[in-house]
């Protein structure tokens, strides 16, 4: 007979996965690892795929028939035959079904070890993006089952973000598949645009914030979309939204979709699942548990997949979908669900005085407010503002960023614009100068921004733009914990034809890169024509292009679009070819 201290946790074990039935199989499975061999926490929900409540429910049911040492945990040898003949592990490995990709998983060896080397080395995550690695074994069974389940060979694939790097993945499981990724983080770019050349696979990286747009060169160019959005049913939705605006083939295209719930909470399933709904997408697969996270405890640490197919309804839906879209649609940080709306931001309701005098003292009416909670009035002090003073057209980053301050609004110079950058997330700032082609622009941001937070990366930020603008830095102005980033537009002629070239594309930076570049040389070649006598026709010029870009497959891009690392190489190029 069994000692009583031992029965007992037995007992109230099989008494949980009683209270757990149908799905009490899943807890029956935990137990075979906690049989197997000791390991953390962590590594079981990871391996369970059972949120971290119901593990840590387990635990606390089996007590003292656990052995714990060095945060490991495992049922005692002296209980492990009695767990396996009361909860039946032979019949749970007689019926347990076969995984699908498991011997090509094995046969992939190398992309397992190259994608091992590759998620090592990544970008640190960022808690306010919702950032939650996926695991190597993850991104290529990922990249498995996208090629076992749809023709990518010539087929473009749209990651509508990547920070689990599928995109490097899928490249080498179907070498001839064309990858376009479009993501926030510039850090992560950079890293698979390096390691796409060093692996030598098809991907074009654009930057987009989903909740204000989609780059010009995602848009209407896939085949097929995958997405890991964050768990939220306004993520959800977003993400979902411009996955369906990536995809070029209507008829036949499809969107895979990786998202995560704890099932002790179905309701945050039905609402995340709920983004298909709005969206008119049919369902067509659901894998349970597919993906796999280091961290996410709260899901069970994995996701499952699902795959969406458009309607005709999905067309008619899109673009009222995109005109409600939410700002707030993380998890975390300041711009999660519970956290201030950060279409505008909390605390000033005018532009403040300090604001102002980055504009109007220097002769430079201030004609336009970009983003936030700012009426356009100045704030000349708690609850005061100028009524008398015109207010300023208002333009939405999405706008700003899609195509660029409306002409209408520029017809009076010089003039000056203001943007409440305060929730900026890293990659609006260059754009904001970028696309903001006025006489001085005045953008306020966190004074941690990348940009502004140290010297190195101010003249960074400077050193890129320094063709079109100059720029000053107004530390803890227009209050303690922001920076006003002065930007003057460089008056004059350029000091030489490649200042003159990047000058050109830098005010351009919403038009086709190769078309803005081509004219750039001939109004630089127009300028010196008298003192050189020499002409260049469109045809010369063009061919100068495409003779001197690095990366050929960026001329069909617009430079607002890119990531900064492949602004620079291009500015480098442009200057070079005058």
């Amino acid at each position: 007979m069994e000692p009583e201290e031992s029965a007992e946790p037995i007992a109230a074990v099989a008494a949980l996965i009683h209270a757990y039935r149908p799905d009490g199989r899943r807890l029956r499975e935990l137990l075979c690892l906690l049989a197997d061999r000791p390991a953390d926490l962590a590594e079981l929900v990871r391996r369970s795929a059972l949120p971290r409540k119901t593990v840590e429910e387990m635990l606390a049911a089996a007590g003292g028939d656990l052995a714990r040492e060095g945060g490991t945990v495992a049922i005692t040898a002296g209980r492990a035959d009695a767990y396996r003949k009361r909860f039946g592990f032979e019949q749970l490995g007689a019926t347990r079904l076969a995984d699908p990709l498991r011997q090509r998983l094995a046969d992939a060896f190398a992309a397992r070890r190259i994608m091992e080397q590759v998620i090592a080395g990544a970008p640190a995550a960022v808690s306010e993006l919702d950032h939650v690695q996926a695991t190597p074994e993850t991104a290529v069974r990922r990249a498995l089952w996208l090629d076992g389940t749809y023709d990518l060979r010539d087929a473009v694939l749209l990651c509508v973000g990547d920070h689990d790097l599928t995109s490097l993945a899928v490249g080498q499981v179907t070498p001839g598949a064309r990858i376009v990724v479009a993501d926030i983080d510039e850090r992560t770019l950079e890293y698979i645009d390096d390691w796409a050349t060093r692996l030598r696979l098809d991907i074009r990286c654009f930057v987009s914030d989903f909740r204000f747009w989609l780059a010009d060169s995602a848009t209407s160019c896939a085949d097929l979309v995958f997405t890991d959005p964050p768990y939220t049913p306004e993520g959800m939705t977003l993400f979902t939204a411009r996955a369906l605006q990536g995809l070029a083939n209507r008829d036949h295209g499809r969107i895979v979709v990786a998202y995560g719930y704890s099932d002790r909470h179905p309701s945050l399933g039905l609402q995340g699942q709920s983004a298909a709904n709005r969206l008119g997408l049919a369902a067509e697969e659901q894998l349970r548990a597919f993906s796999r996270y280091e961290g996410a405890q709260a899901v069970g640490s994995a996701s499952d997949l699902y795959v969406w197919r458009p309607t005709s309804r999905s067309w008619r839906l899109l673009d009222g979908v995109l005109s409600d879209v939410q700002t707030n649609i993380y998890t975390r940080g300041g711009q999660s669900l519970e956290g201030p709306p950060r279409n505008g931001h909390s605390g000033w309701s005018a532009v403040p005085p300090a604001v102002l005098r980055v504009t109007a003292d220097a002769g430079f009416p201030l004609r336009v407010v970009i983003a936030g909670a700012w009426t356009g009035q100045a704030d000349h002090g708690v609850g005061q503002t100028d009524h008398a003073a015109a207010a300023p057209a208002r333009v939405r980053l999405g706008t700003l960023f899609s195509t660029g301050i409306p002409v209408g609004m520029m017809i009076r110079t010089p003039f000056a614009v203001a943007a409440d950058l305060r929730a900026d997330p890293g990659a609006w700032l260059l754009r904001v100068l970028l696309a903001a082609n006025a006489d001085r622009v005045a953008a306020v941001v966190p004074s941690g921004h990348q940009d502004v937070r140290d010297e190195a990366g101010q003249r960074a930020l400077a050193a890129l733009v320094e063709a079109k603008c100059t720029l000053r830095f107004l530390t803890g102005q227009p209050a303690a914990g922001n920076t006003i980033v002065q930007a003057t537009a460089v008056a004059g002629n350029p000091p030489s034809p490649g200042a003159s070239v990047a000058s050109w594309m830098l005010r351009r930076a919403h038009g086709k890169i190769g078309n803005v570049w081509r004219d750039a040389l001939l109004a630089a070649a127009q300028e010196t024509q008298e003192t050189s006598g020499h002409t260049l026709t469109k045809r010369e010029a063009r061919a100068i292009v495409e003779a001197r870009a690095r990366r050929p497959d960026i001329l069909s891009a617009r430079l607002i679009d890119l990531p900064r690392h492949q602004i620079a190489g291009l500015l480098e190029d442009a200057a070079a070819s005058s």
